[in-house]
């Protein structure tokens, strides 16, 4: 039973120092593996910073770029936009002394009155006022007549045109619209 007892003893001692030699090499493995686990960890967040680094280094080149076309595009829109202002002028200024020039040729042969009209309806009375009213050439003196009046009282105001119309009247007296009439109704 010594024996017995003895041989117990030693097997328990080899099971427990056994057992705990493994779980002693069993921890060191897994903190060795923790540990690589960790460098690559570290090495993983050095890399993404450096990523980020050039990342931002790369915007700004980017937002750089970006605001010299900008500023290149700029200039050659306000270029244009100088240059196209000049041309506006200078055909508004074009069509200023064709309308002079009408008014002074129709009123050589026209009434002096008809000088304000053809000023908007051209030196013949085929060009519709500001795009908006009827050709006046050719209506009847009698229609002439009635609208003129009707615009002098501000009664009429055919397309918005009503109070320009009764700027343009207001002065002229009876003579002055019968004279219009009659040259107006006999343009063709």
């Amino acid at each position: 039973m010594k024996k017995l007892t003895l041989l117990s003893i030693v097997a328990m001692s080899l099971l427990i120092f056994g057992c705990g030699q493994q779980k002693a090499a069993d921890a060191k493995t897994g903190a060795t593996k923790s540990e690589t686990v960790a460098t690559k960890a570290a090495k993983a967040v050095e890399a993404t910073k450096e990523t980020a680094k050039a990342a931002v280094a790369k915007g700004a080149d980017v937002a750089k770029k970006a605001k010299e076309v900008v500023t290149e595009k700029t200039a050659k829109v306000v270029e244009v936009t100088k240059e196209t202002a000049k041309a506006a002028v200078a055909k508004g200024a074009d069509v200023a002394k064709k309308a002079k020039d009408a008014v002074v040729a129709v009123t050589t042969k026209a009434p002096p009155a008809f000088g304000k009209c053809a000023g908007c309806h051209g030196k013949d009375g085929k060009m519709k006022a500001l795009g908006k009213s009827a050709v006046i050439a050719g209506q009847s003196k009698a229609d002439l007549i009635k609208k003129m009046k009707e615009y002098q009282s501000g009664k009429r105001n055919v397309a918005g045109m009503g109070g320009l119309m009764k700027g343009q009247v207001v002065g002229l007296n009876d003579a002055d619209i019968d004279a219009i009439a009659t040259y107006i109704a006999g343009l063709k």
